[in-house]
């Protein structure tokens, strides 16, 4: 008897046992919005037509699982029978009918801010949440993923962003509670720039009594903060917004609100969310229902593809072990991150806003950029722990490989030398074997219109970099396929001081353009004082950090007090910035056809306007074209070369975009695809900005001499990086 017992008891946990796994536990397709085909029917050669899935998942985690330890408050979340806790997201998928003739490789966005963002480096225009409904056949004809056979796989991650059945990328994840059943409250900070009557909370507030809460004004980040009266502010019913009583809030400037909150969600559960999903389409055959795997038994690799708040999270995701699937296999192969850089993301804290991004002067006081920043092993002076982003990955041996791509835009406002010096900024640091870096100089946060100032002083920099990101797409696929090495790393360096401080200007290389003002303004990272074991707990006992920005106070190192660069605001940890050529356009990274065939300067940093003139512009760079001709650059005053002093006549410079376009190709950072369309888009920009000699008609374009047809012959990689492949 007592061994039939055992026997059964033996059984029962077998079948128990899936239970208590993080997994997807069932997906239900809405069949109003798939389709097959989509693409309205549009078929690629040798791929066939496209369908589209579109649904909503639901997962649970085992809250005591070791992978899952990490997500805060999960203990605190509810749990169902089988004591584990659940959560929900919507998920789109576009991929070939015929998964034969597909590539068996995935692309996988985290929406961005619930939105898909994929375009720039898919080679396709419009669709918005809806990509399927893309019919136009040259768009289609000239995309970059579908004709490669790529499965296009969309899943959200963060919090309520919009119903679970509609196609904005979203998660539901649960409110976390105290032990008994009560109510968590805690501080919560909103910082608030906008010129609506209202402004929503993230977390509404646990009491309506106003003194538990105070808001503050200012127009500049240095100036003093002005307490709002309770008077001069208000409540909604339930907590949930705040209201002026005067009016509306007066747009672009800072008002700050701390309060005491309740009803934290799970926000970590997102993690969880992006890795039990791509790893159940990688490994699964069906969910605890019966429903099949669309992509069941086809995915040999998933490749993901991000755009700047998205990248944030999977540095976290990679920092935290969330690239270990439940069976101990890896979830990505590889990442192509595009101007995230070294920061993380204000998710995996109580009270987090994923919403949140810092910059010169926005979102400041949220944390995303704690140590460790970078993907090789360091020592963080002010904490005094050894890390990187990938130590917990190479003890599972599942680490991705990642292409961090970055403009010069985050090294102003987002510290992103981090990503490659140490934190005490003595030295540079040495490449993973797991990544390389990429700064796409002198862009901006993404690409700006040449033809508007917005807030800025400048026009704004409309350099683009979405061709180099497709090069590195496939040389990504190559290194994860084929074990062929990237091209190298391309960062500013400490050691041949092409990493410098922002002051003195001089030191930087930017000249002194008339009309362009320079104040080396760049935000500091700071390790911030958020209350006692913060940063084991990720709960905040002091929210926001105490910081002193006012002018005037004398400090020994310093006789104004500034928010930046400010030691009274808490440790530093150094960042620095990519020195300029003499015309103001940065020396190392990777340098576009723009940078080496310039006609104008070009920088990832710029300055407000108006009557918050020399604040930060955030994400802005600038777009300040060159003289025409040597007079225009005498009267004006322009330290600069003019256009018709550097090329003397069109086929001069046409011969130098034809070099630099065949360079970029030889150097695997340009696609012969895609040459031929920079190649033009260059000779238009020519044209218009005075090129001597411009012909009526622009002259056809040619292959290059690096894309023309070679004889066969034996493999040979010409790189001769030395770093270990994993």
């Amino acid at each position: 008897m007592r061994k039939n017992a055992l026997l059964a008891a033996a059984v029962a946990a077998a079948f128990a046992a899936p239970l208590a796994e993080a997994r997807i536990t069932k997906i239900e397709i809405d069949q109003a919005r798939s389709q097959s085909p989509t693409f309205g029917g549009y078929s690629w050669p040798g791929v066939g037509q496209y369908e589209k899935v579109v649904g909503i998942a639901y997962g649970e985690v085992n809250p005591h699982d070791r992978q899952n330890r990490v997500i805060v408050d999960i203990e605190f979340a509810p749990r169902n029978a089988r004591g584990n806790v659940e959560y929900a997201f919507n998920f789109y998928i576009l991929k070939p009918i015929d998964l034969k003739k597909g590539a068996h490789r995935v692309m996988y966005e985290p929406p961005n801010r619930g939105g898909k963002t994929w375009t720039g480096l898919a080679r396709v225009s419009g669709g918005g949440n809806d990509p399927g409904s893309i019919v136009d056949p040259a768009v289609l004809a000239n995309a970059f993923f579908m004709p490669r056979g790529y499965t296009i796989v969309w899943s959200g991650w963060e919090q309520n962003l919009g119903p679970l059945d509609g196609l904005t990328g979203t998660g539901q994840f649960p409110v976390a509670k105290n032990r008994d059943g009560s109510t968590i409250t805690g501080p919560s900070y909103e910082y608030i720039v906008t010129g609506g009557a209202s402004s929503g909370l993230a977390y509404p507030a646990a009491t309506l009594d106003k003194t538990k809460a105070q808001l503050t004004h200012r127009v500049h980040l240095d100036d003093v903060p002005q307490v709002i009266p309770e008077s001069g502010w208000n409540y909604n019913a339930d907590g949930t917004a705040i209201s002026l009583a005067s009016g509306n809030f007066v747009s672009n400037d800072i008002y700050e609100f701390s309060y005491i909150a309740k009803d934290p969600t799970v926000n970590g559960l997102g993690f969880a969310a992006v890795r039990d999903w791509n790893a159940w389409l990688r490994y699964a055959k069906r969910d605890d229902y019966g429903n099949p795997n669309p992509m069941a038994g086809d995915i040999k690799r998933i490749y993901t593809e991000v755009v700047s708040q998205p990248g944030r999270l999977l540095n976290d995701f990679r920092h935290l072990g969330f690239n270990e699937a439940e069976n101990g296999k890896k979830v990505f192969d590889g990442h192509v991150q595009w101007i995230a850089a070294g920061n993380g993301l204000n998710m995996n804290y109580r009270f987090s806003q994923t919403g949140r991004t810092e910059r010169n002067r926005q979102n400041h006081l949220y944390i995303e950029g704690r140590f460790p920043f970078a993907a090789v092993k360091s020592f963080d002076p002010i904490t005094r722990d050894v890390d990187s982003r990938y130590a917990r990955c190479e003890k599972t041996h599942t680490c991705p490989l990642a292409m961090e791509i970055y403009s010069s835009n985050e090294y102003w406002v987002k510290s992103a030398s981090l990503l490659h010096t140490d934190p005490t900024g003595r030295y540079d640091l040495p490449d993973s074997p797991y990544t390389r870096n990429y700064l796409m100089s002198s862009m901006q946060h993404g690409t700006g219109n040449p033809a508007n100032r917005g807030a800025c002083q400048q026009f704004q920099n409309p350099l683009s970099s979405n061709a180099t990101q497709r090069a590195l797409w496939i040389a990504l696929d190559e290194w994860a396929s084929e074990k062929r090495k990237p091209p190298h790393s391309r960062v500013p360096k400490l050691k041949d001081r092409t990493l410098v401080p922002p002051l003195p200007q001089a030191g930087t290389g930017f000249p002194s353009i008339p009309g362009v003002t320079y104040t080396g303004l760049k935000t500091t990272r700071y390790h911030f004082n958020y209350g006692l074991h913060f940063y084991d707990t990720g709960i905040a006992t002091i929210n926001p950090p105490v910081i002193v920005p006012i002018p005037g106070a004398t400090l020994p190192s310093s006789p104004v007090t500034t928010y930046q660069d400010n030691p009274a605001n808490g440790p530093i940890y150094p960042s620095f910035i990519p020195k300029t050529d003499s015309d103001g356009n940065e020396i190392a990274g990777v340098r576009l056809p723009d940078l080496r065939v310039p006609l104008a300067t070009y920088t990832g940093w710029a300055l407000r306007s108006g009557v918050w003139a020399n604040d930060g512009c955030e994400a802005a760079g600038q777009f300040i074209p060159f003289p025409r001709t040597a007079a225009d650059a005498a009267a004006a005053g322009d330290p600069r070369k003019s256009v018709a002093e550097r090329y003397p006549d069109f086929a001069d410079y046409h011969g130098k975009v034809r070099d630099a376009l065949n360079d970029l190709v030889e150097e695997r950072l340009l696609l012969c695809e895609d040459a031929g369309t920079e190649e033009t888009r260059l000779l238009q920009a020519g044209v218009a900005r005075g090129v001597p000699g411009a012909p009526a008609v622009l002259p056809a374009v040619e292959v290059l001499p690096a894309c023309q047809p070679k004889k066969p012959h034996g493999h040979h990689d010409d790189d001769d990086d030395d770093d270990d492949d994993d």
